[in-house]
């Protein structure tokens, strides 16, 4: 209401002086930024937000504009059906889940009080082969109030001795009140050994324990499996949609009720730091099972999501920004809906975490959840065009590789046929090309990394014994095995392979590929020696000790000098002569070419041996 002497209207319309913005309007004026930028050809008459466009590994196309025009299925409410919008009709947070692999349980024991005590809501137990005995449950968790703090196994093969020796720590606890997960998952056991392992025994567990233990979970149908063997997201959710299909199937045959099978199944997914696909991943993984549930003869269910931040995109060098990696991944983890988070140690891939890392990763989730707010809104991303498309998007990709999954027998025939792992591997040999040629980046590894840094060193994990399942792979892996080698050549020489940069013409004129240049050899952990604007580079590369030269400057000085100057380099001992441009027939001397979207791998491993670096 106007108050007298006020002026202010009775309603506030933000921004109605401005008039409506037209896409027609917006479209000009990025066609007139790229056509400064020189991305718009002057032939080109297609509309010119095409060439902004980009392509998930699903091949769902990301635009860089979203409007009320572009529509998607509708999603319905928090707590109901499609549950695109969360399993739960109230906002409560996530529950904080550790995991601990230590086969030592006195020190398991140590450190799952300390995550308790410091923030951490339920404990994630691998247990069996390597890490925690099923008989060491008991000391590893004494101490531990299971009525408040439920555990999820992870128990491989041996779950049910792992499943009893849990349940014998719930005394005095009413067997109604049990709350936890048993972990029984032989789907993951084939993918992950490439072995055929029996559903029915599972299933009889599940079936024995489901009257006298209601709230207990016994079936986990893991995607981290997919994820890691290099899949995309449609690809990890499909295999995890047919998991639980598998699951419901063998379930059912054994007396249970669809309703009652799906309470019994917990899910898991790997959350990354490309927050959007995990956002709407795990909003269209709810819906697809909602799906399936209801066409199962049930009702439509909500989906118990345990999302985990994805050890496919840590690294071991330059760990540190593992911590902005997991961050980013928990936080679309939480805005995604899932139910339970699990951040990984920024070392975890190194070796066993220590207090420190496990003390940040647990802060991490206390920040967001306490301090960030972000669990005060139910959905945070509803409602908007481009999170809703592309969770749309998202789960009939998804849906499509489910139904192929079903066509081929079900999941347990497609792992045996080996149409999962070619699938992936297809989807693994498009990522692999986008991270060797930088389209992906790996911050610290094969951008801006550190060749001063110290490693890191932790007590090793437990053995991963080999077999015939599905490749596991780290992101960064490629381009770590190169600094090992530069690592092992400092050792053994006192210093790292080193590659002179030949900058050409004044400092303004070379610096950017100079800069391009150092950044790129050292993804490689090859020492870039840069003399700066000299006056001749010939005789300052006799002067830099190196046997490998790079020639940094603009193509107005390529033009002028890059075929003299290569020839005195070559004369003056260079074993090689490259050049930070793209590639062309007019130069004559040079042995290769580094440029924006090269394959930078390539071009590493071979100045390493050409360097003579083992």
């Amino acid at each position: 209401m106007t108050q007298a002497g006020t002026t202010e209207p009775d309603d506030l319309a933000l921004a109605a002086e401005f008039p409506a913005p037209e896409r027609a309007a917006w479209q000009r004026l990025v066609a007139g930024v790229l056509r400064k930028s020189g991305a718009l050809p002057e032939e080109f008459d297609g509309p010119p937000e095409s060439l902004l466009t980009t392509r998930t590994y699903d091949g769902i196309e990301i635009q860089p504009l979203y409007t009320a025009d572009d529509g998607a299925a509708p999603a319905g409410f928090p707590g109901l059906p499609p549950f695109v919008r969360g399993a739960r009709p109230e906002g409560t947070g996530w529950d904080v889940r550790v995991l601990h692999a230590n086969a030592d349980p006195a020190a398991a024991n140590r450190a799952v009080l300390a995550d308790l005590e410091n923030g951490a809501t339920s404990l994630w137990l691998r247990v069996g082969g390597d890490s925690l005995a099923p008989a060491a449950l008991g000391e590893a968790l004494h101490g531990v109030h299971l009525d408040l703090a439920p555990v999820v196994l992870e128990p491989g093969e041996e779950y049910e001795t792992a499943a009893n020796a849990l349940l014998a720590e719930f005394a005095g606890i009413p067997d109604s009140e049990v709350v936890g997960t048993l972990g029984a998952d032989p789907v993951t056991l084939r993918a992950r050994t490439g072995e055929a392992h029996d559903l029915a025994p599972a299933a009889q567990l599940t079936a024995r324990l489901a009257a006298k233990h209601p709230k207990l979970r016994t079936l986990v149908a893991d995607g981290l499996p997919y994820h890691e063997a290099g899949g995309s997201d449609a690809q990890e959710l499909g295999a995890v949609i047919a998991a639980g299909v598998a699951y419901l199937r063998v379930l059912t045959d054994a007396g249970l009720s669809v309703d009652d099978a799906a309470a019994r199944l917990e899910f898991r997914f790997a959350a990354t730091a490309d927050q959007f696909l995990t956002i709407a991943k795990l909003r269209a993984a709810r819906r697809l099972w909602a799906r399936v549930t209801e066409v199962s003869g049930g009702t439509a269910h909500g989906m118990k999501q345990h999302a985990v931040t994805s050890t496919a995109m840590l690294t071991q060098r330059d760990p540190w920004v593992n911590m902005l990696r997991t961050t980013v991944a928990c936080f679309a983890a939480g805005v995604g809906g899932a139910d339970a988070v699990t951040v990984l140690p920024f070392d975890a891939a190194i070796g066993q975490p220590d207090a420190f890392s496990r003390r940040i990763a647990r802060n991490t989730q206390s920040i967001l959840l306490e301090e960030s707010k972000l669990a005060g809104v139910i959905d945070p991303a509803g409602g908007s065009w481009y999170v809703e498309n592309l969770t749309d998007a998202l789960a009939n990709a998804a849906w499509r590789e489910f139904t192929e999954i079903e066509r081929q027998g079900g999941i347990e025939a497609a792992l045996a046929s080996g149409f999962v792992r070619d699938r992936l591997a297809e989807t693994w040999e498009k990522r692999a090309k986008r991270l060797a040629t930088r389209k992906d980046p790996i911050t610290g590894v094969s951008e801006f990394p550190f060749l001063a840094e110290q490693p890191v060193e932790r007590a090793p994990l437990p053995a991963v014994v080999p077999g015939g399942g599905l490749p596991k792979h780290r992101y960064a892996e490629p381009f770590e095995r190169l600094r090992d080698r530069s690592d092992a050549h400092l050792a053994e020489h006192g210093e790292r392979p080193k590659v002179f940069l030949a900058t050409l013409g004044p400092l303004a004129s070379h610096t950017a590929r100079a800069m391009f240049a150092s950044n790129l050899f050292q993804a490689g952990g090859i020492e870039p020696v840069n003399p700066g604007a000299v006056d001749d580079p010939v005789a300052a590369f006799r002067e830099s000790g190196a046997a490998v030269a790079c020639l940094c400057g603009s193509d107005k000085s390529y033009a002028a000098q890059a075929n003299d100057v290569a020839a005195g380099l070559r004369e003056a001992g260079a074993i090689a002569v490259l050049l930070a441009g793209k590639p062309s027939e007019s130069y004559r001397g040079i042995t290769g070419f580094a440029y924006t979207g090269c394959d930078a791998l390539a071009v590493l491993t071979s100045t390493l041996e050409t360097l003579g670096v083992k």
